[in-house]
């Protein structure tokens, strides 16, 4: 069969990097050879002009070249020889041809593990041919499958708005596009708030996938090759960062000359991030006042804090993202399973910090358990708190795990009773602040029982917080958040001051906050009470102060 095809892209015409000057010069050769034989796969499949029963049957041709040893295919010869030298390459191009077979065949995913399957297929073998064809072992393929799934999904995101209208094709699953009101809606030209929501709850995954492969170029034993996968970690993190900035539904987002020269480029001599690294900065990436807490440790205390808050912060922000309810619960489910982990051989960076800290403090997993159970609750479309009972329940999961866990961690165990009467304290404050935001994703987390003895009437979340007796119901938890403050003002009689510091630093920021709210009472258009600058300041200096 002899059929026109459109021009082939070119590697440097590629978003990441192809055969770059940091590769050997005796392996390049390989790699574009590799690279040729795949452009004209992938090529074949995304051939607009083509009926798919041609692209098929092209792509079954291609299969059979490649079982075929005296092919006189140049690309598939070239490729053979590969093969013969390096013992890599059509294996892992047999794996591709069936991720462009899948791509003629399938337009639409039903969730993201359909998603990160079809992954596994068209862009894991590419990393896994690198690695093999520099004598790389295992230990380098985990970290390298995560950073070729994360830049396929990054590619799938660039292209959203071509690779629907060219090809018919849409790779963000489809409840992630209902979340945003629908494949329609979400393609609509016009700004819409949920799509951005949704595009963020992805680029949430994509970054999880980067730190897992932040510890690729320590484990890689070329040189060369740790250099390629710094520019390409660095090209991720760039696109991530651009695809924030960008709406991708409006047309394809790329990579500027800034963000190659300033961003990629200085990534080839940067020293590599190490899994400490990856859980500092997304401490610091939160923005929580709870990080000048951490800043008063030091050493291994405050590493360990760093692990315990950044597992909080992702899984925290996974409940609470704009993915479809079913794929923040397996989501969270994900974490269970690093949890299990922790005795072994965890997969992700903050995993593996977590289980230094838990040998090193003898901190209790169950806590660590506990608190993916209260976002579990979270991890919902619509959210109520039917009892006294239930709300105990979640305040101690999300708030008094993180309590019992860093105590131990200061180094004050027997402050179980001080931390979680803290933790009820600044949970109960969450509550009273978020109300207003809350309600907005249909949440209500003041007791279905309590509101309904101050006859609240069950009904759509906005009404419920616009009801007379709401302010009543809100004035009463905010008096619990009082009494709250005091018990662990008397539980702290006895404790090492010094050693709490963290926590005390925590009460003092969310103390002002619960006084500023009693003051003006429930007001349903009242902004949300924050910080002020001044305060924050302060907190800052505490945070520096080295203890008496």
């Amino acid at each position: 069969m002899s059929i026109a095809l459109p021009p082939a892209k070119t590697a440097a015409s590629e978003e990441f990097p192809v055969a770059s000057l940091a590769l050997a010069p005796s392996l390049r050769r390989a790699v574009l050879s590799f690279y040729r034989f795949v452009r004209q796969a992938d090529d074949i499949a995304d051939a607009p002009h083509l009926p798919a029963t041609d692209r098929l049957q092209i792509l079954a041709q291609l299969s059979d070249r490649l079982d075929d040893p005296r092919t006189t295919d140049p690309l598939v010869a070239a490729l053979h020889d590969v093969g013969h030298r390096h013992g890599t390459g059509p294996a892992e191009a047999r794996q591709l041809l069936q991720a462009f077979v899948q791509d003629v065949r399938q337009h639409r995913y039903r969730d993201w593990d359909e998603l990160l399957a079809y992954c596994r297929l068209s862009a894991v073998p590419v990393g896994r041919f690198l690695l093999r064809l520099h004598g790389e072992g295992p230990p380098a393929d985990p970290p390298a499958d995560a950073l070729c799934t994360a830049l396929q999904i990054l590619n799938h995101l660039q292209d959203l708005a071509d690779d629907r209208v060219l090809l018919g094709r849409v790779y963000l699953p489809l409840p992630w596009l209902e979340a945003a009101g629908g494949e329609h809606r979400f393609f609509d030209r016009r700004p819409h708030p949920p799509r951005r929501a949704v595009l963020d709850a992805a680029l949430d995954q994509v970054e999880s996938l980067l730190d897992e492969a932040a510890c690729l170029p320590s484990r890689l034993g070329s040189r060369r090759l740790r250099v390629q996968a710094r520019l390409t970690l660095a090209a991720g993190h760039a696109l991530t960062r651009r695809l924030r900035l960008a709406d991708p539904a409006l047309g394809r987002v790329r990579l500027t000359r800034t963000d190659r020269l300033c961003r990629i480029l200085p990534a080839a001599l940067a020293s590599d991030r190490t899994d400490a690294q990856v859980t500092a900065d997304i401490v610091r990436r939160s923005g929580s006042s709870f990080r000048f807490g951490i800043r008063m440790l030091e050493g291994e205390r405050r590493r360990a804090m760093h692990a315990v808050y950044a597992f909080c912060r992702l899984a925290d922000d996974l409940a609470d993202g704009a993915a479809p309810a079913a794929e923040r619960q397996r989501f969270l489910d994900g974490w269970r399973r690093e949890l299990d982990r922790l005795g072994g051989t965890p997969t992700t960076p903050v995993g593996r910090e977590l289980a230094l800290a838990v040998r090193r403090f003898d901190l209790p997993e169950a806590e660590l358990r506990l608190l993916l159970d209260g976002l579990s609750i979270d991890a919902v479309d619509r959210l109520r708190i039917g009892t006294e009972e239930e709300l105990a329940f979640y305040w101690r999961a999300v708030a008094g795990s993180v309590g019992i866990l860093s105590v131990r961690i200061f180094g004050a165990p027997a402050a179980d009773p001080f931390a979680l009467a803290l933790a009820r304290a600044l949970q109960l404050v969450n509550i009273l602040r978020d109300v207003r935001e809350d309600a907005a994703r249909d949440r209500v987390y003041l007791p279905g029982t309590r509101l309904a003895r101050l006859d609240v009437a069950e009904a759509e979340a906005q009404a419920i917080i616009a009801a007379p007796g709401f302010a009543r119901a809100w004035a009463e938890l905010a008096a619990e958040a009082v009494q709250a403050f005091a018990q662990a003002d008397r539980l702290l009689e006895g404790q090492d001051r010094q050693v709490l510091r963290p926590a005390l630093l925590m009460m003092w920021s969310y103390r002002p906050l619960l006084d500023r709210m009693r003051r003006t009472g429930w007001q349903p258009h009242a902004p949300r009470p924050c910080l002020r600058m001044a305060e924050k300041a302060r907190l800052a200096w505490l945070a520096t102060q080295v203890p008496a």
